[in-house]
This record gives C-alpha cells, structure tokens and sequence, in this order.
C-alpha cells in the first residue's frame, strides 16, 4: 500500500559563517518544525545549543506540540502530552543544599 504524498507548504533555511544556523517547515498535513542553533565554546570544546519546536496531528486527531532545548547536557523537550518528573521531596532537598554548601569541610 502506497502512503500518500503531502506537499511542502513552506521552507526556510540559513546557515551564516559563524554555524549559527535557523530552518523551518509547513507541510499541508499539518506538520510544522522551526529551529536555531548556534555553537558555544568555539574551539576544541565546541557544541551546538539548538532550540526548536515542532508539532504534528496524531492519527486519533491530537495536536501535539513539543518544543525543546538540545544542548551538552542533552535533549530537553516540554509538552503538555509528556511526562514530568516529580518534585524531589523537601527533605531530600534541604539534604542536597547541606551536602553542596558543606562538600569543602570533608
């Protein structure tokens, strides 16, 4: 079974110089995706900071959006539709802040 084709509604991309970079799309099916990168740390240790957001209907007719930070530390996404961890009990806070402020009396 052939899938169907979706034409390309909008597309935009740049990239200057420096690496820093922004690209967006629309397709008539209702997907949309938009970043901008940049580098950091330029040199030996460089890496690449990408923020961005995308969105596209599921096939029960969800809209779902995500819109993210991808950075050394990883990718970062938020979403209505995604999980969030809980908050760490306040305890075990209190204990982190402690262990921080005191890791120099060891």
């Amino acid at each position: 079974e052939q899938k169907p084709f979706f034409r390309i509604l909008s597309d935009s991309r740049s990239v200057d110089p420096s690496g820093r970079y922004y690209y967006s799309y629309e397709t008539e099916n209702q997907i949309k995706a938009e970043e901008q990168g940049d580098i950091l740390n330029e040199g030996k240790e460089q890496s690449v900071v990408a923020k961005g957001a995308y969105q596209f209907v599921a096939p029960d007719g969800q809209l779902y959006t995500v819109s993210y930070v991808a950075d050394e530390s990883g990718f970062h996404p938020v979403g209505a539709h995604l999980p969030v961890a809980p908050a760490i009990p306040e305890a075990i806070r209190r204990s982190l802040e402690y262990n921080a402020a005191h890791s120099d009396e060891q």
